[in-house]
């Protein structure tokens, strides 16, 4: 029976997102006959967590379904033997990358990727805590029905179960690697008080975001776009795209990625870093793998933790080290456009040791470019005054180190890059949920 992986990372309280998303997998499990193991990979502190074990003790049996509920120790015995397993050198700065002290939403879902290894799934769909289901008639609607219609099959093969088609003929032997779709709701990325207090400085600040090279009206664009989503129009009707998704399209709390991909390469684990979670939706448009784009877009919504003076200061910042990770992402991205169709080996698959080069190259760029952004950032945020200043007065403050930070987190993803056939090779037959401390055995995927 093929097996899949239904992931929700967390570090917050979110009884209510739990519930619902075991109410996908078993939907998943029974519209389509596969095996949904639920991974909520909890980072939360203790009463929370508390709470989340109550409440996936609560959750009706599901056949098909199988819920793994791993508080961080038990995530890191199982790391620990992973790689123990592979007997690689540097295995206690790899541990850190995987499971670092900081926010990490590419190392979080890492981690999800090497457990899907572990449990022999084929694919693997992230939700966030953050969001919700949109209802239809009074039913959820859930994106699982396209990714489980579309991923692992050839792309040809789909032509008569999608609404429309703009793939390129020529990759339409290849395997369909990516579903997803976006969010409705309130932006992202906490940058509409930015908006609203000044149009100019949130078009200067959220234009770091944009690569350089584009058009102006193409960039004005971008930026009136950017973190947005599909909008707020609730769901009607299904509409369904056979492409190379972009990016721009998804969100990663509404996609689903086949192991032919992230069983190649990992995510950055860049820590208190917002967006470098995106890499893949990269590689897998620039490498002209196939995807199908949908419409069953999550309900976004910010909690109140976000909306607190603490909260808020956080979020900035890693709003600040997403817009100093573009610097080096785009020149990424920039290699991985230009190498298209190389980037795949004679077999169709991803060439970690080409991605891995272009990360390491991106660590040599000018930081010229990183202290220009952080002078719009500072510039902009203080003439907004109020909270806005003490944001500009945190990145004043670790301007060097945030700079240091961006280049150093490229190296580290690169190194990741180096280790991670080996990680996911010996993640396969090691136990999930083993307690921490005891013994290892031998057990199959």
């Amino acid at each position: 029976m093929r097996r899949v992986c239904l992931t929700l990372p967390t570090h917050r309280a979110c009884t209510g997102t739990i519930a619902a998303v075991a109410e996908e997998a078993a939907y998943g499990a029974r519209e389509f006959g596969v095996e949904v193991h639920l991974l909520i990979l909890d980072s939360s502190a203790p009463a929370d967590l508390a709470t989340h074990r109550a409440a996936v003790a609560a959750l009706p049996p599901a056949p098909g379904v199988v819920v793994h509920h791993l508080d961080e120790d038990r995530q890191r015995a199982f790391l620990r033997e992973v790689l123990t397993a592979a007997g690689l050198a540097g295995a206690d700065r790899l541990l850190d990358l995987l499971l670092p002290s900081a926010v990490s939403y590419g190392a979080c879902t890492d981690r999800a990727f090497l457990l899907a290894e572990a449990l022999g799934c084929a694919s693997v769909h992230r939700r966030d805590s953050d969001s919700r289901y949109q209802l239809l008639d009074g039913e959820p609607v859930f994106p699982i029905h396209h990714e489980l219609t579309a991923l692992g099959r050839r792309a040809a093969d789909l032509a008569g179960t999608v609404v429309r088609s703009r793939l390129d003929p020529g990759c339409a032997d290849r395997t369909v690697v990516l579903a997803g779709a976006s969010f409705i709701g309130e932006l992202s990325v906490d940058v509409a008080e930015i908006r609203a207090l000044d149009p100019e400085v949130y078009r200067e600040v959220v234009g770091l975001s944009v690569p350089d090279g584009y058009p102006e009206i193409w960039r004005r664009n971008l930026i009136d776009e950017a973190f947005r989503g599909a909008g707020t129009t609730p769901f009607t009707t299904d509409l369904t795209t056979l492409t190379l998704v972009s990016p721009t399209r998804v969100d990663m709390c509404n996609v689903a990625l086949g192991r032919e991909v992230y069983g190649r390469v990992p995510l950055p684990p860049a820590t208190d870093t917002i967006g470098t979670d995106y890499f893949l939706l990269h590689l897998v448009r620039h490498a002209r793998l196939p995807g199908v784009l949908h419409n069953r877009h999550i309900v976004n919504y910010h909690t109140d933790e976000r909306r607190s003076d603490e909260g808020f200061l956080a979020y900035q910042l890693r709003f600040a080290k997403y817009l100093l990770a573009t610097a080096h992402l785009d020149t990424v991205y920039a290699g991985l456009a230009a190498a298209g169709d190389t980037l795949l080996d004679a077999a169709g698959r991803v060439r970690p040791a080409a991605v891995a080069a272009l990360v390491r190259d991106s660590t040599r760029i000018d930081p010229a470019d990183s202290e220009t952004r952080l002078d719009v950032l500072e510039r902009g945020y203080r003439s907004l005054g109020g909270r806005y200043t003490a944001a500009a007065d945190l990145f004043a403050g670790r301007r060097a180190r945030l700079i240091a930070e961006a280049r150093a987190d490229m190296a580290d993803f690169a190194l990741l890059v180096d280790a991670w056939g080996a990680l996911t090779a010996h993640a396969k037959g090691t136990a999930v949920n083993r307690p921490p401390g005891s013994r290892p055995s031998l057990v199959a995927p």
